[in-house]
């Protein structure tokens, strides 16, 4: 089983980046959780990361017969990517959005999501933590999903 985990804009500057609201582990720590999450779990991990919203949609796109589901974090693009959003929708993944960060303590305009409409639930504001509640979250869903189970994400 392959999950798809997507890095936004700018995580890539991880560690080094406004580290009093994204703390200080890089962008390579978090990949380094989840792999060894996924191990433990069963599960292998496709990762991108991109600065530019074309790469993410086309690895949304291509994540279909590859990936159970998509772990993302937008980024930026939350708050301004319908491309992203309908990309997820046309897929028909279950998606669980994350954000290192409480994006709904924040300021005004990152408060709203354009990709929680269509993801089966969002994390936001556990930091690096967030990704591996994700994951886990994530798991279980394609799991039930797979199995024929119905409730969440199916």
């Amino acid at each position: 089983m392959n999950l798809l985990i997507l890095h936004g804009p700018n995580l890539n500057l991880l560690g080094t980046r406004e580290p009093g609201i994204y703390g200080s582990d890089t962008l390579e720590d978090i990949n380094s959780s989840l792999h060894e999450l996924a191990e433990e779990l069963g599960c292998t991990l496709t990762i991108i990361q991109s600065n530019h919203e074309g790469v993410l949609v086309d690895a949304i796109q291509a994540s279909v017969g590859m990936s159970v589901g998509i772990l993302i974090n937008p980024a930026a693009y939350t708050h301004t990517s319908v491309a992203i959003r309908d990309a997820l929708a046309a897929v028909g993944l279950p998606t669980v959005e994350i954000h290192l960060s409480n994006i709904h303590r924040r300021e005004e305009f990152r408060q709203h999501s354009y990709i929680a409409p269509v993801a089966v639930g969002q994390i936001s504001g556990f930091g690096p933590a967030g990704y591996l509640l994700g994951l886990r979250a994530l798991f279980t869903i394609a799991i039930k999903r797979l199995s024929g189970e119905s409730g969440c994400g199916t």
